[in-house]
């Protein structure tokens, strides 16, 4: 009979932590969860926002008509893609560059 009682109580004891364990565990779930409802950042609009930049900086050269538009054309977001942060030799504004940075971080 002590046996059966130890043995029972153990059992609750077990079952007891097993629960806070998974409480704890949904609480983070939870949190986590509410972290991803958040909006996700709209990513910057190439023609109103990038090409902006380019523009100022970098025309006549790499828009039509330019010296180098056939290499390399300022006013396709391709380029600007494949370039990436190269293009930071021109661009020294650093809102700017953080802009450029947020619109080659996303997919």
């Amino acid at each position: 009979m002590y046996i059966t009682r130890m043995r029972s109580l153990l059992l609750i004891v077990l079952f007891a932590l097993t629960l806070q364990a998974c409480q704890v565990g949904n609480s983070q779930v939870r949190e986590a969860s509410i972290k991803n409802l958040s909006p996700p950042t709209k990513k910057p609009d190439f023609n109103t926002e990038i090409k902006p930049i380019f523009q100022a900086r970098c025309q006549p050269c790499h828009f039509q008509g330019g010296q180098v538009y056939d290499k390399m054309p300022f006013d396709k977001p391709e380029t600007i893609t494949r370039l990436g942060t190269k293009l930071f030799t021109r661009i020294k504004d650093e809102k700017e560059r953080a802009l450029i940075r947020e619109f080659l971080d996303q997919p």
